[in-house]
């Protein structure tokens, strides 16, 4: 992570202990503009409304309801209109999330600053910064504006809002001012960023970038670019609805003139085009769609994913590729001490309690709590001098006064500390290789050592030498409970998973061996050494990474988009502002709830509430499993209005009289809604993810659904015409031949329905079950009969719709038997 320095702003002030004066800072101000990295973007309802106005699902509702309104079927009409308001509040509700998201990337900024104005320390609003100010920042403050640190006294910062590692950086004063030749300034070398915060320490600051020309800007800006597009889904549907669509209004016309050149006059041909219309507009399809994703969006908060957005439902089941962040999200992203190495003589309690000694439970560095913790009460000792921790020193030293003995303690730098210690040449070489070794698996490593101190000794000098070696503690950022056997289940489903992480490479291997990525032998490269491959067209290189290293947000987005480009349904998961870019770039974007920063969250489309990587897994499979329930209830939609669409088009147009009367229509379709949304959706759940996610190409319906679809399609129509004609020339004529073709076309759409769902849930017994017995109720009844205009059936009659059924039934059982055949030789 790198900044460039800026010569022409900071010429003759990095040496120079002085601030600005009010006038130059004004100047400034003009020039450079108001230190805002965040600019609000006001867009009001009719905003929203223009947005909305995009879609065609919209139109295609908004049409299909005028048409019900202009022939009278208000109740449909009204249910069109009232799905309006999903649509329209879902756009509302994301445009507000999108500009409550871009105000809250405000949250890691300072809101004031200390500046010296005229020689005097004033706190003026963080929005006046500007570039050459100098800033001073004390603990447990968030820095206002980029820049390069003058002025140091043990300053440790946490930087992982932009780097995502999770130990404390320790930061130098500005090493050379005279290096401006070199243009660069690596983040070691006393530069100071917006967005991070002090841990210890206070520090002085020569601010160089301002507003979006921060690193945190770059990363807001990148944030809040870009629109994201439809999903392949959603464009599936709305290809499917428009073909359909059109279908219809050109059997609807033809119809109407048929009638019309057969002589029926007007009034038929109207209303042989309008029941058709009733029957053939597929109104159901974009219903069922947003019922089923906003189901998904319940089923997944039960288990702990907090949908944001509901087509990333869709998206999740359809992940390839997960790039994933490793602190707090493989990781708890906490330091704790896991193992402790005492010298030779040396037991483990001394040397934690030579730990604990010099630590401090105040001093807000994490590595001193963690020591605390695992050492845990300390007997009364008291500690009469101390010498903080410093850079250059690289070690914290304390006086401990027990009764009439004083001993010193120290921790610190291994190199440090052994230097300071009487160990043998042997053993220098042996503690050596041992950091050597904790370093390359993943463990930051200090050192502690402790000597006795002669009575009446200086409390005002440090000791250099003469110290006796106590041992080695290691530490680690634990990985989450459950992360390997996740991985393992993405690896079997063929969804592969890449660590992205500021760390340095050798803590992103440990943890990556930890978990089993890469088959426990993970490759893993920089961001930089990343980035250069990619720049060179290398693009096999996104075959040869399990494991990126040090990288920084750019790093994460690029691999997010040329994943992408390569086909790659990418969800990245994090927790921090510097995981925004790529967030929100991803086609699924999930961040952490409980660690994540709320800017995060609010560009994320999924959020876990419990932190915990394999609830990922969950959450793919929650989402397969809905998708496959959408495509059952697409299925039925289509298996049942083929021929409810051709008998009601086919019978008037042969001349004979119109089968579906306008309240006929309205009572199979009182059957097919709910049916199509609360079978399938009831399903009960698969517990794995498919063996090969779908990809990036929707496919609603494979080869061999397609073909079930039309030969269920056309059979039923068969038996349903063959019904109708074979009762039109009984001596109850018309009535009852449309009784007939009713109760043929509702048995075989229990048997469709039974064939899809198998029956499985009281739901799907349920529904199936109502349709038959209304049809039973309303044909069997003489009163009903005569209102809907049928006649009660015979045994003979009920026995042929039966006999409908089970013929229809004979695709589903053929598929289900082939199905099984190939289950047995598989396994």
């Amino acid at each position: 992570m790198k900044q460039p320095l800026p010569r022409d702003r900071l010429d003759g002030l990095l040496g120079n202990p002085a601030g600005l004066d009010a006038r130059e800072r004004l100047e400034r101000r003009k020039r450079y503009g108001a230190n805002v990295i965040v600019e609000s973007a006001r867009h009001g309802i009719w905003s929203v409304l223009a947005d909305s106005l995009r879609d065609p699902m919209l139109w295609f509702l908004v049409g299909t309801a005028v048409v019900f309104l202009l022939v009278g079927e208000l109740t449909e009409a009204l249910v069109l209109l009232v799905a309006l308001v999903p649509f329209l509040g879902m756009d509302a509700f994301l445009h507000h999330r999108t500009q409550v998201s871009t105000s809250t990337l405000r949250s890691q900024l300072a809101s004031v600053a200390r500046v010296r104005i005229d020689g005097q320390v004033t706190e003026v609003p963080s929005e006046e910064v500007v570039p050459g100010d100098l800033l001073e920042v004390r603990s447990g403050e968030p820095f206002p504006a980029d820049g390069v640190i003058v002025d140091v006294e043990n300053l440790q910062v946490d930087e992982s809002v932009i780097s995502g590692e999770a130990y404390p950086v320790r930061k130098a004063r500005f090493s050379d001012p005279e290096a401006t030749q070199t243009n660069e300034q690596t983040r070691d070398n006393g530069w100071a960023f917006a967005g991070t915060r002090v841990l210890t320490g206070t520090v002085r600051i020569r601010v160089a970038y301002t507003g979006p020309e921060t690193l945190y800007g770059e990363i807001v800006r990148t944030a809040v670019e870009g629109t994201q597009g439809r999903t392949p889904l959603q464009l599936a549907v709305a290809h499917l609805v428009k073909v359909l669509l059109w279908i219809a209004l050109a059997i609807c016309g033809l119809l109407a003139m048929t009638r019309l050149w057969q002589g029926h006059g007007w009034l038929d041909a109207l209303l042989s085009a309008v029941t058709l219309a009733v029957a053939a507009l597929p109104e159901e399809f974009p219903v069922v769609l947003t019922f089923f994703l906003g189901l998904g969006v319940f089923r997944l908060a039960r288990r702990d994913a907090l949908v944001r957005r509901a087509v990333a439902v869709e998206n999740i089941s359809r992940t390839t590729c997960i790039c994933c962040d490793k602190t707090g999200t493989l990781t708890e992203g906490r330091l704790v001490l896991a193992h402790w190495y005492p010298a030779d003589q040396v037991e483990e309690s001394v040397l934690l309690d030579t730990a604990a000694r010099a630590s401090r439970a105040d001093s807000g560095d994490p590595m001193d709590h963690a020591i605390l913790a695992v050492a845990g009460a300390l007997p009364e000792r008291a500690v009469v001098a101390r010498f903080p921790f410093t850079e250059q020193r690289k070690r914290e030293t304390s006086f401990i006064l027990q009764g009439n003995n004083l001993c010193a303690t120290v921790k610190g730098a291994p190199e440090t500390v052994l230097a300071m210690c009487t160990e043998s040449a042997s053993g220098q070489r042996y503690w050596q290789e041992k950091v050597g070794e904790l370093a390359d698996s993943g463990h930051k490593v200090i050192a502690c050592a402790r000597q006795q101190l002669v009575e009446g000794a200086d409390l005002t000098v440090e000791p250099g030498s003469g110290f006796r070696f106590a041992g080695l503690l290691a530490f680690e950022d634990p990985v989450r409970e459950g992360v390997a056997e996740a991985l393992a289940s993405c690896d079997a489903s063929g969804v592969r998973v890449i660590m992205v992480t500021g760390d340095h490479a050798g803590t992103a291997t440990a943890v990556a061996r930890q978990i089993g990525l890469g088959a426990g032998k993970p490759r893993v490269m920089t961001g930089e050494e990343f980035l250069g491959k990619l720049a060179t067209g290398e693009v096999q290189v996104l075959d040869q990474v399990d494991v990126v290293a040090r990288a920084v947000p750019s790093v994460k987005l690029e691999l997010v988009q040329a994943l992408q480009r390569r086909g790659e349904i990418v969800a990245v998961t994090g927790d921090g502002v510097n995981d925004v870019p790529a967030l929100k770039a991803a086609d699924i974007g999930i961040a952490m709830g409980e660690r994540g920063t709320r800017s995060a969250r609010e560009v994320s489309a999924i959020v876990l509430m419990d932190d915990n990587f394999r609830t990922i897994v969950r959450a793919m499979e929650e989402g397969w499993q809905l998708f496959r329930n959408l495509r059952l209830s697409f299925q039925y939609l289509l298996m049942i209005h083929i021929p409810l669409v051709l008998t009601a088009s086919l019978i008037p147009l042969l001349g004979f009289p119109v089968l579906y009367l306008p309240i006929h229509v309205v009572w199979l379709e009182l059957i097919i809604h709910p049916t199509a949304m609360l079978v399938f959706q009831n399903l009960p759940e698969h517990s794995r993810l498919p063996t090969t996610p779908p990809g990036k190409r929707v496919r609603l319906f494979s080869r061999t659904d397609t073909l079930q679809i039309l030969l269920v399609g056309f059979l039923t129509t068969g038996l349903v015409y063959w019904s109708y004609l074979r009762s039109l020339g009984e001596p109850q004529g018309v009535e009852h031949a449309r009784s007939m073709a009713l109760a043929a076309l509702i048995v075989a759409g229990a048997v469709i329905t039974a064939g899809l769902s198998r029956l499985r849930g009281k739901v799907a017994v349920v529904i199936t079950a109502g349709g038959v017995l209304s049809a039973l109720v309303l044909i069997q009844m003489p009163w009903t009969a005569h209102w809907l205009h049928l006649t009660p059936l015979h045994l003979e009659d009920w026995l042929r719709a039966v006999l409908t059924g089970a013929l229809v039934a004979i695709p589903f059982v053929t598929r289900a038997l082939r199905w099984g055949r190939a289950s047995a030789v598989s396994s």
